[in-house]
């Protein structure tokens, strides 16, 4: 069966009631590499709460349904001169994040590649009740890293195979304590019926848990999970498990609509309701008061990146491709480039930049794509035109809303929140309001697998 549209009426989606999913990822200063040295980029409160209690602040008073924090598990010692890439570890962020905040959803990334399962389970079993359940988990496999674990990283399939087993264990923790387990009498001493906790006993390929988990059942059942892989594997992962598909904002509304089309159809393959998962490409806007006024910031931004750490980071998404002895204006030959389904790192990132290469772009365009937003869509216009370009997408059935990852902070962010968003807000397709008080029920996702049914 092939999913065409939600409700079926490609075009209408917000005349039929639908509304975009808004999330933003947060990591201070902007998305694009050249953002934290402009004036006032508050690049020097990189590690404080102040700069991230206000971004998450904006993002609550737009009625955004989540922040979201990405992670890496190496530091890029070559890029460190050129700019600010280490980050503060997401799940402590976002548990300070939750006590000064009341509505929006709070999602960190963790890999499954490089933790284990029993212990994630707690810390997000206890963000969840923290926060009063706006928790979720990026499950993420990690492409490098290994040298600070001590181990060989697995292929890209592996991963995959390891974090489905991790999403499950997980989910049998979650579902190790019944809901009405705790049951205070101080009458008669008992604070829970020891027969609602459970064991799950789960013996696998790569796992061993006895549980039960020493953490009460999350409020929400089970955390939000996001999944940002968009391989063939990780698209299988994310239609058995995951509730936000964070993939990549493509160029072409038609490989958007693709995407959405294929993954859609895994999750009913899957046993699942194609609603019950929201898929969220990533756009970067640079945006201005005007168009003239975006086009000069994008100026200004591309003016401010350095080239040659561009160049080696490009290298590193094209696996490790040999760059150093093109010119800038030069095409990248593809009898260079690995085949795809060779490449064991970021497998979906690397056939985005491979689409571009053969479109014929330049080592100095690709160079400026991947600093302004990592491959993700870098549309450049005012307010009007990013809203428009947001809804056509969406009504198109190419998204069921974006995760916004600002250019430049604090002012572009400020322009998403306060200028872009009041517009979709006043055409009907995004909430003026929280809808209630968990983040499952704020997305419309009240319902999902448990540990058994997942399995």
């Amino acid at each position: 069966m092939t999913i065409d549209h939600p409700t079926g009426v490609p075009g209408q989606r917000v005349a039929h009631g639908e509304q975009l999913v808004l999330a933003t990822l947060i990591g201070g200063v902007g998305n694009h590499a050249g953002a934290w040295r402009r004036p006032g980029s508050r690049v020097e409160e990189k590690y404080n709460l102040s700069l991230f209690r206000d971004i998450v602040g904006w993002a609550e008073r737009a009625k955004l349904h989540a922040v979201f924090l990405a992670d890496t598990v190496r530091l890029d010692t070559d890029a460190v001169r050129s700019q600010p890439f280490a980050g503060l570890e997401p799940l402590t962020l976002l548990s300070a994040l939750s006590a000064v905040t009341e509505h929006i959803g709070l999602i960190g990334s963790v890999s499954t590649t490089f933790s284990e399962p029993y212990n994630v389970a707690r810390q997000l079993a206890s963000l969840d009740h923290l926060s009063g359940g706006r928790a979720g988990w990026n499950l993420v496999t990690s492409a490098y890293g290994e040298e600070n674990f001590g181990r060989e990283l697995p292929g890209h399939d592996e991963r995959y195979q390891r974090g489905a087993e991790y999403a499950q264990v997980l989910f049998e923790l979650f579902d190790s304590w019944e809901a009405d387990a705790i049951d205070i009498d101080r009458a008669a001493g008992v604070y829970a019926d020891p027969d609602k906790v459970h064991r799950i006993d789960h013996s696998g390929r790569y796992f061993t848990v006895q549980g039960p988990l020493n953490v009460a059942r999350p409020p929400q059942g089970r955390p939000v999970v996001a999944q940002a892989g968009s391989s063939r594997a990780g698209q299988e992962v994310a239609a058995r498990f995951a509730d936000l598909v964070f993939t990549t904002g493509r160029t072409s509304d038609a490989d958007s609509l693709a995407f959405y089309r294929s993954l859609k159809d895994r999750v009913l393959r899957a046993g699942r309701r194609p609603e019950s998962v929201k898929i969220l490409p990533g756009v970067s806007p640079i945006i201005g008061q005007t168009e003239t006024e975006a086009k000069a910031i994008e100026k200004e931004l591309n003016g401010l990146i350095d080239l040659e750490s561009g160049r080696a980071k490009l290298s590193r998404q094209l696996a490790g491709t040999l760059l150093d002895d093109l010119e800038l204006d030069d095409t990248v030959p593809l009898d260079r480039l690995p085949d795809e389904r060779t490449v064991e790192g970021r497998r979906s990132r690397y056939g985005v930049y491979l689409d571009l290469i053969r479109e014929g772009w330049t080592l100095r365009r690709l160079i400026e794509w991947e600093v302004a937003s990592s491959g993700h869509f870098v549309p450049v216009g005012d307010p009007e035109q990013i809203a428009d370009l947001l809804l056509r997408r969406f009504e198109a059935g190419a998204a069921d809303g974006y995760i916004l990852l600002p250019s430049y902070v604090p002012e572009g962010f400020a322009l998403l929140t306060d200028a872009v968003v009041p517009i979709l807000q006043d055409r009907g397709a995004f909430q003026t309001d929280y809808a209630g008080s968990t983040l499952r029920e704020n997305l419309g996702l009240t319902d999902y697998p448990t540990a058994r049914a997942a399995a």
